[in-house]
């Protein structure tokens, strides 16, 4: 029917929308005709931030059928009672359902249900009879059948066929109610596209292209042409080259359903009317492009006046461009080749007038970015030299302490208050808003720390002066190209396996093999082994249980070896009654590989998510960190008993390959405890002590911290390293659609957006805690002090984040923007999030939780 409607008596092309591909942001694009701010994510895309105008709010009825996550936030905040919705249980979301095209079932028959019942109720009759009305069909069946069974599926194809048949039949139920009147106009298009592999989010065009048909009154005919070019196939492939395609933004299609109806553009509206869809008269059309751009402009205007009010008048620096004088100007033009009856040339007029208004929006809305910008950089580089200091003066014998003057700090204290000062006056006087403070005084306070240590920098100085040059060069080279890798690898995850097999041949390259040839080898097999897992394709593509059971069944094979070796080993400290925890979690992974098999074998037969194996998954969840928490505290006992509980909760949130990536990690992280005993050794740092019977919970002395070494750069940099290949190991988690739904159907199958990230943010963590974990081992048998190992990390995220600071992009294609924001965000929150694993890391190897035992009663 739609493919007819193409051929026959419509208008089609591709609508191209923005990131973040959701429901939200892509139905206030449509209906509203603005790009959301990405603020609306913290409302779960549900609440509006802000109240806003919508093509709704401007018609004189809107009666709406659909999902409860969407309809609602038009109603909420239109102008009296006239935007009607009609919504099914949020629980009919069901990824696991038998089908969800019964959602787009349940729109259809109660439309008709509607109209039918419309002939019995005059109010509602005479109300549908007006003008300026509007009916919206909200379709989530697709996109619910997307997820669940993957867009190349026979369910997708088969719930493409019922919504073409569905709105071949709302159509002629339209038509015949309104008597074939010819004044109804039919748009059908789409919030966002989908991934081959069932999600969307982020900017890969099949998310960003979204389909639009446009027929009915006002509306052109298919337009034949012989030729017409497009970058993509797809005129090829649909086999549409000789049909006009006529390409929109998203936000272009709120003015087209405005103008079809003819009610105003909504207030914040950024589209540009599409005229070639529409079939009006030359004066229609240059006059509905006038009134568009005059919509643009006002926006335009209030814009720069409120930045006006708010910066001081001889630094403020006007929108050349569109000058009061060249907005006068553009109006008497077009006026005047509209009363010339010149209406392709005030057509044109117009859209140069929308583009330059869009322009000077921009130009406006990141007018102060220069100055914050150079502001948050200056602190930046404050920052990271003051915790560079604070490592040198604390944690290094480099330079010898220094009295302070007190005259000189007293001046310099002094100079930098007032300097805050002026700052702080500049920008009140000016009004501007609270982060603008946090923006421009955060510099003053740092680098006044920075410039008490000059004494400390000139002793600094002289010592690397004193130092061999070829050397310094030679080790601040590695950094940075240690630096660079890692940043490298945030857009292309193969840098890790580079940087992976480069610590493949680090025993090699320090000569620690020699004293430690097994450890060695074994070291270079696992990280060629973790190498392979950034090569692969991001997790969700394809769904593979079977490596999923298969690495249930190896994490049980190497549990069993684990725990022959510690039932011979001799420790005088460990009770056997002790090793009972083990196979509690031996079983717990037994079952959550049997758990994952049985519920995706019984999604696959459409049966749903079985109430049994929902429950066992919760009841792992949640027993698993106890069990952990009851083992003992000894090095390596803690660690497995770590990996195992942590195991048995990511089997059931994998569903391929990701499954073996904690396995491989682990098995590194172990190597890595003992390669960092054999590096203490081999620079003479410390007796080696017996990791065997190291323990956790045993006070350690502070006056045992030794100094820093280089080598413990190298160490910070291991965990920044292991970190980073924990994100990107198994997917660009940075990009929203790495997620596949399908890994949390073990819990939960009924859409429920939080409930859901969460899971999968529990998934992603999972192999950070076991790096963590891991750090932590490092920290206390290599006998420094977690503070100062932590400092230098802090330096190494601090560079990175500067430098992804200086990538941001808002320009160029929505992939590059939305990526570049997306980096920057994660490099900034890695360093608390660090710290919060690191006190979780503490939590996990040191608590213990006491059983009561049983009294053995000797006899006398």
């Amino acid at each position: 029917f739609l493919r007819g409607i193409l051929e026959n008596s419509g208008s089609w092309g591709i609508s191209h929308t923005r990131v973040p591909t959701e429901s939200r942001p892509g139905h206030v694009a449509l209906i509203a005709g603005f790009y959301e701010d990405v603020s609306a994510v913290a409302k779960g895309w549900k609440e509006n931030p802000v109240e806003f105008d919508s093509v709704f709010n401007e018609s004189k009825y809107t009666w709406s059928w659909g999902s409860p996550d969407i309809l609602p936030m038009f109603a909420k905040g239109a102008t009296g009672d006239h935007v009607y919705t009609f919504c099914y249980a949020a629980e009919s979301e069901d990824f696991g359902a038998e089908d969800a095209a019964k959602l787009d079932i349940w729109v259809f028959d109660h439309v008709k249900n509607f109209f039918n019942s419309s002939r019995s109720n005059q109010t509602l009759f005479s109300a549908l009879n007006e003008e300026k009305v509007v009916l919206f069909l909200h379709l989530l069946g697709i996109d619910t059948n997307g997820h669940a069974h993957r867009p190349n599926s026979r369910e997708y194809q088969e719930n493409i066929k019922q919504v073409d048949e569905g709105v071949k039949e709302i159509a002629s139920l339209i038509d015949n109610f309104y008597g074939n009147d010819g004044n109804t106009a039919f748009i059908l298009t789409s919030d966002h596209g989908m991934t081959d592999w069932g999600s969307h989010g982020a900017g890969h065009p099949s998310e960003t292209l979204t389909p639009l048909i446009v027929w009915g009154a006002g509306v052109n005919y298919p337009q034949k042409v012989t030729s017409q070019f497009f970058e993509d196939n797809f005129l090829k492939e649909w086999k549409l080259e000789n049909l006009k395609r006529l390409d929109v933004n998203q936000a272009d299609i709120a003015p087209l359903m405005a103008s079809l109806i003819g009610v105003p553009f909504p207030l914040n509206s950024v589209g540009t009317l599409p005229l070639e869809y529409l079939n009006t008269s030359a004066l229609f059309k240059a006059e509905s492009m006038f009134t568009n751009a005059v919509q643009i402009l006002e926006q335009f205007q209030v814009k720069m006046s409120q930045k006006k009010q708010t910066t001081l008048s001889f630094l403020f620096t006007p929108f050349k461009p569109l000058s009061a004088s060249e907005q006068i100007n553009f109006f008497k033009k077009i006026r005047l080749y509209i009363q010339q009856q010149k209406y392709d040339e005030a057509v044109a007029l117009c859209k140069t007038l929308i583009n330059l208004a869009l322009e000077g929006l921009s130009y406006y809305h990141t007018y102060d970015r220069l100055f914050l910008g150079l502001s948050i950089a200056v602190g930046f580089v404050g920052w990271t030299t003051y915790v560079i200091l604070v490592i040198i003066k604390a944690h290094t014998n480099l330079t010898k302490t220094v009295s302070t003057n007190k005259k000189k700090s007293t001046v310099l204290f002094y100079g930098f208050a007032s300097g805050g000062m002026i700052i702080a006056f500049f920008l009140l006087i000016q009004t501007c808003p609270w982060t603008y403070y946090v923006y421009c005084l955060l510099p003053v306070p740092v680098w006044y720390a920075v410039m008490k240590e000059i004494p400390v920098i000139q002793d600094l100085a002289t010592n690397f002066l004193s130092l061999h040059i070829g050397q310094s060069i030679g080790f601040l080279l590695v950094c940075i190209l240690g630096i660079e890798i890692l940043v490298f690898s945030f857009f292309y995850r193969s840098a890790l396996t580079v940087g992976l097999l480069v610590f493949a041949g680090w025993p090699v390259i320090t000569q620690l093999w020699i004293q430690a040839k097994t450890k060695a080898l074994i070291w270079t097999l696992l990280c060629v082994l973790l190498a392979i897992f950034p090569l692969m394709p991001v997790v969700g593509r394809e769904p593979n249980i079977p490596l999923v059971i298969a690495a249930g069944l190896l994490t049980l094979l190497i549990s069993l070896f684990s725990l022959a070796s510690l039932g011979k080993s001799e420790n005088k400290y460990r009770n056997n009654e002790d090793l009972k925890v083990y196979f509690y979690q031996m079983f717990s992974v037994a079952l959550s590989t049997y758990v994952v098999g049985s519920t995706h074998n019984s999604l696959k037969i459409k049966q749903g998510l079985p109430v049994m194996n929902q429950v066992i998954s919760w009841m792992t969840l949640v027993c698993s960190p106890v069990l952990l928490l009851l083992s003992p505290t000894f090095l390596f006992e803690r660690l497995f008993s770590i990996f195992l509980s942590l195991m048995s909760t990511y089997l059931l949130l994998s569903t391929g390959y990701e499954a073996l990536f904690p396995l491989a990690l682990f098995g590194l992280m172990l190597v890595w405890i003992n390669m960092e005993q054999e590096a203490l050794q081999h620079y003479g740092l410390s007796l080696k002590p017996k990791l065997a019977i190291f323990n956790f919970t045993c006070a350690v002395d502070i006056t045992q911290f030794r100094q820093l070494h280089l080598d413990d750069i190298r160490r910070s940099f291991f965990f920044v390293f292991f970190i980073v290949t924990a994100f990107f190991g198994t997917g660009n988690i940075a990009s929203i659609n790495s997620f596949d739904p399908a890994s949390v159907y073990c819990f939960l199958t009924v859409f429920s957006p939080f409930m859901m990230g969460g899971l999968l943010l529990l998934k992603v963590a999972i192999p950070f805690i076991l790096v963590s974990c891991a750090f932590e081992a490092v920290q206390v048998t290599t006998q420094l002090s977690s503070k100062s190992l932590f400092l230098i990390v802090l330096v190494i995220s601090d560079i990175m984040a500067l430098h992804f600071f200086f990538l941001v992009k808002d320009y160029g294609s929505w992939l590059d923007i939305g990526t570049s924001i997306s980096h920057y965000v994660l490099v900034m929150s890695l360093t608390i999030f660090m710290m919060v694993m690191n006190g979780l890391a503490q939590l996990l190897t040191t608590q213990r939780l006491g059983l009561p035992r049983r009294t053995k009663h000797h006899s006398t």
